[in-house]
This record gives structure tokens, sequence and C-alpha cells, in this order.
């Protein structure tokens, strides 16, 4: 006899809420697995947790896997960082889109199904969370206007490289002033004649208090943003030129501090590909 997995209620809840493209939250998770246990990781995450912890749930409609070797660790700035320590600490990270709207659902399910992953076992726990929030849109500026992919493509489109940026500041206020003049003066002009054709800007939002333990709680609920920089060549050409000043820019701006500015290229799906290279 067949297990009951309540298949009606799915046409139910299909028939309802809302159903849309646009990546209205964001799961950013950047991990450090614990010496030795590179190998181990990458297969358990790439072969399991991508698809059973993230994929394979409602409302999670696009993910992509990014990794820093030791030469693109040692990009990263400031040198003393809020979010990194030490700043080089987060070799792998993953983005996932997650349907406008439906974030209550999804938390609902994903936080259930992390509790059955590591209950049967299937959770590597030599690993660090560096950084990992949900996240929801604030804005995405282009590059090139309405040519080229949009928001909903970034995680399925070939880019090269991706920069993770996060900005502290020193209120809500703040914050919201710092993300307007984000979105109508410095990115529009940083991304001219850039590598980036679109920069996707991410406010965090606070975990549920029945999360995994290994999972910190967010900080900067309120004051921080989240840029995701996705580039259609290697982060690093160009890499001083065209991110070495981001910090100088904001702070001139009075507007926050720029607290990880952090490189990162696409795994390649299936193999074992960089993890030899991230000491």
């Amino acid at each position: 006899m067949s297990e009951d997995t309540r298949s009606e209620t799915y046409a139910e809840l299909a028939a309802v809420g809302p159903y849309g493209v646009r990546p209205g939250h964001a799961l950013i998770t950047m991990v450090e697995p614990h010496p030795g246990q590179e190998y181990a990781y990458n297969r358990w995450y790439e072969d399991d947790h991508y698809m059973a912890g993230a994929m394979a749930m409602p409302w999670m409609y696009a993910g992509r896997r990014w990794v820093a070797t030791r030469d693109l660790q040692l990009l990263r700035h400031p040198a003393k960082s809020a979010v990194a320590d030490p700043v080089t600490a987060g070799c792998y990270l993953t983005t996932y889109w997650i349907t406008e709207g439906r974030y209550d659902d999804h938390m609902k399910w994903t936080v259930a199904i992390n509790k059955r992953l590591n209950r049967d076992g299937r959770v590597h726990q030599a690993r660090t969370h560096v950084f990992t929030a949900f996240q929801d849109h604030e804005v995405t500026v282009y590059r090139d206007g309405a040519a080229g992919p949009r928001d909903y493509h970034a995680l399925d489109h070939p880019y090269q490289g991706l920069v993770l940026e996060v900005i502290d500041t020193e209120s809500p206020e703040q914050c919201r002033e710092l993300a307007e003049w984000l979105r109508a003066k410095y990115l529009p002009k940083r991304l001219a004649g850039s590598s980036a054709a679109m920069v996707t800007v991410f406010r965090p939002t606070p975990l549920p208090g029945d999360r995994m333990t290994y999972v910190k709680q967010v900080e900067g609920v309120g004051t921080r943003l989240t840029l995701l920089w996705f580039l259609e060549r290697d982060p690093r050409e160009r890499w001083e030129e065209q991110f070495g000043g981001l910090g100088e820019a904001v702070a001139e701006a009075g507007l926050g501090r720029v607290e990880l500015v952090a490189p990162f290229v696409p795994t390649v799906v299936g193999t074992d590909r960089y993890v030899d290279q991230l000491r």
C-alpha cells in the first residue's frame, strides 16, 4: 500500500495565492565547510541538500551555487568585516529565488523539511553558516535597461561570476535612504560600462524561532542591504577597477559602511571542480 502523501491537498493549494515569477524573496547562504570536510560537504550539498533541502520545496523556483577559491577569497574587503571573521570565511555561496508573496508558505515547509532531514541523518554538520539569511527583494537595477535577462532569469543565465556586497547602516531610516541612493544614483552609474549586467538588492528578514539551531539568527534586520552583482566575465578581470572603491563611495555619501565585498564563480554541477583550490 502506498504512503499517503495527501495529494488532494496539493490540488487545493495550487488554486489559491500568488503564483507570479518575480523573485520577491531570496535565500542567500554563505557557508564554510570545516577543514578536511571540503569534498564531503560539496558532494552532500550538491547530491542531496540542494534538491531535498531547497529546490524540491514549494515556491523556491531557481537556485545556483557559487564558490570562492583561495585567490578569490583574498580579493575580499574590507579586511575587518562584520559579516565574515576572518573575511576569507565562507567559500561556498548559494542563492535561491522565492516567489513574491510566498515567503510564509515556504518557511513553514523549509522548517519542517529540515527538521525531518536532520532527524533522518541527512544534514552535514561539519560546516559553519557564515552568512545565511532569507531576504526580501528591494530593487533590481539593470545595466542595459530593458535589454537582456531579467532578475527572474539571473540564476539560470550562465553568468560567469557574482559579487556579494553587504552594507550596514545606522538606522532603518538611513537604510531606506541608502536603498534609494543606490537605485537612483549610484548603481546606474557604476553599472555603465562594467561587466555586471544587473544588481539585485535585498533586505534580510528574521528567521523563525523554530529554525535549526546550527543557523544563527539574522543580524541587521532593518539596517542592512545585501547586493548581488551578476557578472558576464570572471570577477578577477578588472577587479580593482570595478569593485575596489565600493566601500569608499558609500562612506563618502554618509549612508553606511560596506562590510563585505566578496567575489565568486559558479560551481560546475556534478563535479568537485575547485574543491582542491579552497585553502
